[in-house]
């Protein structure tokens, strides 16, 4: 069992403190109350799925014997209107660099959306993704 402990800041900030001994801020923004000391948790949970299957691809691309030069992504999600405005949608776009196969990329985003993303696989949402290699889309 994985257990975090979030303790209030007051106001609206709680700071998560993990076993592994780092420590993440989060709050609300001041038009909600807060006073935007850290992300929001629905940022967090965002940036957390495009960090989980960000270190699936490099894995994947490793055991492929493939080197990743550059890999950045962007995380967008769409959100209910009505309470508890969960995330309806994620779209993951995976920007890589490299001399990379388009078909190997593919497969390495695949297993990372449909398998081992524990992260993605946990959210209530349709996940979709797409990526590119050396600025062409794929």
């Amino acid at each position: 069992m994985m257990k975090v402990d979030v303790i209030w800041k007051g106001n609206m900030a709680f700071q998560a403190d993990a076993p592994s001994g780092h420590r993440v801020m989060m709050d609300a923004q001041p038009k909600a109350g807060g006073e935007n000391r850290g992300p929001s948790p629905m940022e967090t949970l965002l940036a957390a799925a495009g960090a989980c299957s960000g270190i699936d691809i490099v894995m994947i691309l490793e055991r492929m014997r493939l080197r990743v030069d550059a890999f950045s992504m962007e995380v967008s999600g769409e959100r209910a209107e009505d309470h508890p405005r969960r995330f309806t949608r994620v779209h993951v776009h995976y920007r890589l660099e490299g001399d990379l196969p388009p078909e190997k990329v593919r497969r390495a985003v695949e297993l990372s959306r449909d398998k081992y993303c524990s992260v993605l696989r946990s959210l209530n949402a349709e996940v979709t993704t797409s990526f590119s290699i050396n600025g062409v889309e794929y």
